[in-house]
């Protein structure tokens, strides 16, 4: 049979992806830079026999979803930063009540409306701590559309897995760039199906007892069996508690499931890691300048390599730390203020040796810009005039004085405060 190429946006290879892994509900509200996946699937998902639905708010989208999910069918919905501050209650509940679930954001300047036609990577902390309480989560993260396209169904395989909400962190520059696409034909990828119990109608159900792998087989909501859904601490049957040992055994139960399999959900990526003397660290977007930074340099004898992260939560220290040793310099290399760097310094044995390469002002990041870093930690050169004025922006603000001229170039005086 022959292949089935496309040349598509990273938002379309995401919806045929979902498709792919079995999507049959989805809810949104259209939001620059991920409303080709509403538009897309508005289209796509009836012709298979699916429901689409647009919802008022992205707040209604994913209460929408969890719904679905609860009756046995697989979800999804898709936004954009200040979509998703909107969701995160909703987050929450899907967390507590461990209901699968794929959340798409497709990041974008922020914060508030930001620059909702520019490409950022501002909601990594956020994807990681934005709803409140003691959680884990799973995000994932891609460069490329083939990428997109495995990671999101490695999305829908993982909610069934762990009956947890997964999130996808892309970024306008993925979503909205048009690239070959070769989808796979079904079957070569596994898809996991919804476990359902095999406690029979009218034997007592606990939707919350774990099987001794772990997992726990749902029924679905309106069928066979009656049982209760909370946001609250609840026992095995799914009633609220206050009991310290159910809360202390239930927020475990929801941390541990995900944190101590770290190591086994971490997808990444790796280039010439063996005999680099320098290591850039990147993800999404900015791993595409990164890379041709890394196969440009080395064509040059400079021994560099790169590690791309698509796990980006929960956060794979004992991968970063491995690939990081020995290492004269890492360079985190990300289209924010340093938030994967931080966790980068965290995991390394040595802190003092990671460096952040990076854009904040809706530029993508270039390989001159990366280079333009390395060189400063090689001692060779110096940063370019308008480099630096990034740079030191970036990374050492200048304190807003009486007689300094603020960040948008207008020089302060002290009547002015």
């Amino acid at each position: 049979m022959s292949e089935n190429v496309k040349f598509v946006q990273g938002n379309e290879a995401c919806a045929e992806a979902a498709l792919y892994a079995g999507l049959d509900f989805y809810a949104g509200y259209p939001i620059t830079p991920s409303s080709e996946i509403t538009e897309y699937l508005a289209y796509r998902l009836p012709q298979i026999g699916g429901k689409f639905m647009q919802m008022e708010d992205e707040i209604a989208s994913l209460c929408a979803i969890i719904g679905a999910s609860l009756t046995g069918r697989k979800v999804m919905t898709a936004t954009s930063g200040p979509g998703f501050s909107l969701m995160q209650e909703a987050l929450g509940y899907a967390v507590m009540a461990e209901i699968p679930c794929v959340i798409v954001n497709v990041q974008r300047g922020g914060p508030s409306t930001g620059l909702p036609t520019h490409g950022s990577q501002g909601d990594v902390n956020q994807a990681r701590w934005g709803t409140h309480g003691d959680h884990a989560i799973i995000a994932l993260t891609a460069s490329n559309h083939q990428d997109v396209f495995s990671i999101t169904v490695e999305a829908f395989n993982l909610a069934e897995i762990y009956r947890t909400p997964v999130i996808l962190l892309f970024d306008e520059l993925v979503a909205h760039m048009r690239e070959k696409l070769v989808i796979p034909e079904p079957g070569k990828i596994p898809l996991v199906e919804r476990l359902r119990t095999s406690v029979k109608e009218g034997v007592d159900y606990h939707p919350y007892l774990p099987r001794e792998d772990g997992r726990l087989p749902m029924s679905d909501f309106g069928g066979v069996h009656r049982f209760n859904v909370t946001g609250l601490i609840h026992d095995m049957w799914g009633f609220p508690s206050s009991e310290p040992r159910i809360v202390h055994g239930l927020l475990r139960h929801l941390v541990d499931k995900v944190e101590n399999r770290a190591h086994q959900l971490a997808r990444f990526k790796e280039y010439y890691t063996e005999d680099a003397e320098h290591l850039l660290l990147s993800y999404g977007c900015a791993a595409r300048s990164a890379l041709h930074t890394v196969e440009n340099r080395r064509r040059r004898g400079e021994r560099l390599g790169m590690l791309e992260l698509q796990t980006l939560w929960p956060f794979p220290v004992d991968i970063v730390r491995e690939k990081c040793a020995a290492k004269k310099s890492v360079i985190v290399v990300e289209q924010n203020m340093g938030q994967v760097l931080q966790s980068v310094k965290l995991a390394v044995d040595d802190p003092g040796k990671v460096f952040l390469a990076n854009r904040i002002d809706g530029v993508f990041i270039k390989p001159t810009d990366i280079m333009n870093v390395l060189r400063l930690i090689q001692g060779k050169g110096s940063l370019s005039h308008g480099y630096q004025r990034l740079f030191t922006r970036t990374i050492f603000p200048p304190p807003l004085v009486p007689g300094m001229r603020s960040w948008h170039g207008i020089k302060r005086s002290a009547a002015g405060r």
